[in-house]
């Protein structure tokens, strides 16, 4: 862990690997000036739906389409976190409606709501407290499955076998 909070490294399907290109898609958000952008080039039926977030290693946020893939992102470099996120404008002003760290790819822990909180709060745009839908991650450590936990049952959904209560999605092994 650094200074800027844990990493996470893609451990999603190879193939997606490919779709990859220097620098990503995700359209990096520096800044309330870059956000408003960015957004006002949106449609309505755009905004509808959630979006495909990373928060790069250098802890700027970056947003592409919700059916974009986060390695693809994220251009195939680590992360502080990943997920999908809403906006939408309230008084004037765009807040975050709701936020996840939903990504199979790099299946972030949610510890990593300290990265997005940063990033959002650099930016300007209001946010929650905390992810309004937080995913749990584990991997098995019997027969290496991903399983995500569902209320609060850490038991393998493949093999049966007791699930760490640490996250050890991107432990090598």
């Amino acid at each position: 862990m650094g200074t800027r909070g844990q990493r996470y490294r893609y451990v999603g399907p190879a193939e997606l690997k490919e779709f990859v290109r220097a620098g990503g898609v995700g359209r990096s958000i520096r800044s309330a000036a870059d956000f408003g952008e960015w957004v006002s080039a949106l449609t309505r039926d755009e905004l509808a739906e959630p979006f495909t977030f990373v928060v790069d290693g250098g802890g700027v946020l970056r947003l592409a389409p919700r059916r974009s893939e986060h390695v693809v992102c994220a251009g195939g470099r680590e992360v502080l976190s990943a997920g999908e996120m809403s906006f939408r404008e309230e008084s004037g002003r765009w807040v975050v409606e709701e936020v996840s760290n939903q990504s199979t790819g790099y299946c972030p822990d949610i510890n990593s709501w300290r990265a997005v909180a940063k990033a959002l709060d650099r930016i300007g745009i209001h946010r929650p407290p905390g992810f309004t839908h937080p995913v749990t991650f584990r991997r098995c450590h019997s027969c290496r499955e991903l399983n995500i936990v569902r209320e609060e049952d850490f038991v393998c959904v493949f093999c049966g076998e007791d699930l760490p209560r640490e996250w050890n999605v991107g432990q090598p092994g």
